[in-house]
């Protein structure tokens, strides 16, 4: 058990949320909900689905619409203002009523069964679950090389600049109990540099984590909303900014609260 992993949070908990942000989606966002779905009732979590659509021109809107004829524990989210995956995630975890939260793709390129074991392990006292698919038992399939070198890249650079042994922190598939979510606010990135301001927060701020491996496949359907050459001044700019936290804040953001049962 690492350093990371003591502590852990003491909250019961009794409800999933899962905010997953679409923005033209209409070929993949109701097999996304209706696979997720069932997956979490068959395994008895009680759950609501939060997809936040963002500023979506095509049917992403009116196809989960439709479905919360069928399925009640989903609820549409519009984000009205600025659009941005970062802000349609913040409205997303605005929106949240459960106790924990797992941030999920809308493109089928995250396994809802990998889901169900963040949930498992927040469960076991952890505030933070975080994936990795560049571990033993991890995957990817049909990934772009020259994004992976990318991410391999960026995610070394992160490491070393923070000292931690996650190897996978730009991916934006992590779990995390409420209290860690409402104690890395203000939230302040309005697009996927959110994927990294929002791990590197937690673990600066001493919250426990941990992290399994999980599968990750490339979309079947739609285009990648990422665009690496308007982004790589953005992540840096969230780095720095938690970086200059970690090292200049003295301590001003750290958790406050203390668990009495260690794990």
């Amino acid at each position: 058990m690492s350093a990371q992993e003591v502590d852990g949070g003491t909250d019961t908990l009794n409800r999933l949320s899962i905010v997953i942000p679409a923005r033209d989606e209409e070929g993949c966002i109701a097999s996304t909900v209706e696979h997720l779905h069932v997956e979490l009732r068959l395994q008895g979590i009680a759950h609501e689905i939060i997809v936040v659509d963002d500023g979506s021109t095509d049917r992403t809107n009116a196809i989960v619409t439709d479905l919360v004829r069928t399925i009640p524990e989903l609820r549409v989210v519009a984000n009205t203002d600025l659009h941005g995956f970062g802000r349609a995630i913040i409205a997303g975890l605005n929106a949240m009523t459960g106790d924990a939260v797992v941030i999920m793709m809308a493109d089928e390129s995250d396994d809802c069964r990998d889901v169900v074991r963040y949930w498992e392990t927040l469960k076991d006292g952890h505030d933070c679950v975080f994936g990795s698919r560049f571990m033993k038992g991890g995957g990817v399939i049909d990934y772009p090389w020259f994004k992976l070198v990318l991410n391999r890249v960026a995610n070394a650079f992160v490491r070393v600049l923070f000292g931690i042994k996650l190897n996978d922190t730009t991916n934006a598939f992590k779990a995390y109990r409420r209290t860690v979510i409402d104690g890395c606010r203000p939230l302040i990135s309005p697009h996927f540099n959110i994927t990294v301001e929002i791990p590197l927060k937690a673990i600066v701020r001493g919250y426990n984590w941990t992290v399994i491996p999980i599968t990750w496949r490339n979309r079947r359907t739609g285009v990648a909303k990422l665009k690496i050459n308007e982004m790589g001044s953005r992540y840096f700019f969230i780095v720095a900014y938690v970086w200059l936290e970690k090292y200049f804040s003295k301590g001003d953001y750290f958790r406050k609260e203390t668990s009495e049962t260690p794990l």
